[in-house]
């Protein structure tokens, strides 16, 4: 009966050390108090402002404002010191093609982002390769009958230099081939929302973007005879996509740190995160 008493009050305790412990983790997360400020991708801002109503709810004291311009924006604004995190669809601490690192930027790495081929949904064609997205990007191909759809003119739409869509789009989907500006049946976009809504609204149009965007009046094609999915991402057969980074002055610190975390966590990765179309790290791992 002793003994019986004695493992009764050595739970209680243990308990109760768990609960106090507990309770003062909650405190600590619950105290968190700031504002954060992120500029830069609109292909990560569908992802930033999620997190964002998830963080705040949990931090009532935390106020994050989220906005898109594109990706280069994201990293220019930290640099000014008018935001605290730059959303970039590369790693805007190096180098990549036709821009240079931003020196004293720490890119800390925060989704998969597979991007898709879109069309009209009046156009009839649902495949396109390497070497026919180079010729319609470039001029070359003009015409939707040039790649096994019917005869009208193939209006591009293409992301403004800038743009972090862009700039994996041409590298990956492209083959680092040019996007030749034309006098006619050419139009720029400044955000993934934008080039939806081109895509959407024009006939024959074709244009690029990722994937929590497909939906409505566009369609996705397959890129090499392969669909644009997350499961073909993962399973490495299809290849348009990036990593997604947060990119900050140094080291973050406080309120941003915790939201990068957050955003980086099992919960958010594996929940809301695949929810939206994208892929969690840890599957390119």
């Amino acid at each position: 009966m002793k003994l019986l008493r004695k493992m009764t009050v050595t739970a209680l305790t243990a308990v109760i050390a768990v609960s106090a412990a507990f309770a003062g983790g909650a405190a600590a997360a619950g105290s968190l108090k700031g504002k954060i400020t992120v500029n830069g991708s609109t292909a990560l801002l569908p992802l930033t402002l999620q997190a964002a109503k998830e963080f705040q709810k949990m931090n009532p004291k935390v106020k994050i404002a989220a906005s898109g311009k594109g990706s280069v924006t994201g990293p220019q604004a930290v640099k000014k010191g008018i935001a605290d995190i730059g959303a970039c669809d590369w790693d805007a601490s190096m180098d990549v093609p036709g821009f240079k690192a931003f020196d004293g930027q720490v890119a800390n790495k925060v989704a998969v982002i597979p991007f898709a081929t879109i069309v009209n949904k009046n156009v009839g064609v649902d495949n396109l390769t390497t070497e026919q997205l180079k010729g319609i990007y470039s001029g070359k191909i003009s015409n939707w009958k040039e790649v096994g759809g019917a005869d009208a003119d193939i209006v591009v739409i293409t992301r403004a230099f800038g743009s972090g869509t862009r700039v994996n789009y041409q590298a990956k989907a492209l083959d680092g081939g040019d996007i030749v500006k034309k006098e006619k049946n050419y139009k720029e976009t400044g955000s993934s929302g934008d080039m939806k809504t081109a895509v959407g609204t024009t006939p024959n149009a074709i244009g690029y973007i990722d994937l929590v965007y497909v939906s409505g009046d566009v369609k996705a094609v397959k890129f090499n005879g392969v669909a644009a999915t997350t499961e073909n991402v993962i399973n490495g057969s299809y290849k348009i996509w990036a990593y997604g980074y947060y990119m900050t002055k140094g080291q973050p610190t406080g309120a941003t740190k915790a939201f990068i975390e957050y955003v980086q966590s099992k919960k958010f990765q594996q929940g809301s995160l695949k929810k939206l179309k994208f892929i969690p790290i840890s599957a390119m791992n």
